[in-house]
């Protein structure tokens, strides 16, 4: 999974960055097709602590704003519901992509058969 803004940055500058309070982010977007909302998620971003999102989430937000609207009735909620998460910052996704990477990171365990004996190879 490729993740917006860890280019160059080793495994100890990340975990340094997420102690001072960085964090991982998506930003959401609406486009509707008059009767077909799609409601959808940017790939991932690494903010830093006290760097700014606005930037990021502009964008996002004006496609909702532009192509959301027009799909009754879920265009006008999600468009609203996007721009509201965009706004504040997108969604923080750090406690899900740290245990996803901790369970990735885990050695595999032995698969247990009937009687509760792994397998003999």
């Amino acid at each position: 999974m490729k993740v917006v803004g860890l280019e160059g940055l080793s495994d100890e500058q990340v975990r340094q960055e997420l102690e001072r309070g960085a964090r991982f982010v998506l930003f959401q977007y609406c486009i509707s097709l008059f009767v077909v909302t799609f409601k959808r998620s940017s790939g991932i971003y690494f903010v830093r602590a006290g760097e700014g999102v606005a930037s990021r989430a502009f964008g996002y937000s004006l496609i909702s704003l532009l192509l959301g609207w027009w799909g009754i009735p879920w265009g006008p909620i999600w468009t609203i519901a996007t721009l509201v998460t965009n706004a504040g910052g997108g969604k923080d996704v750090t406690a899900d992509l740290l245990a996803a990477m901790a369970q990735q990171a885990a050695p595999p365990t032995a698969p247990v058969v009937a009687g509760g004996q792994p397998p003999h190879v």
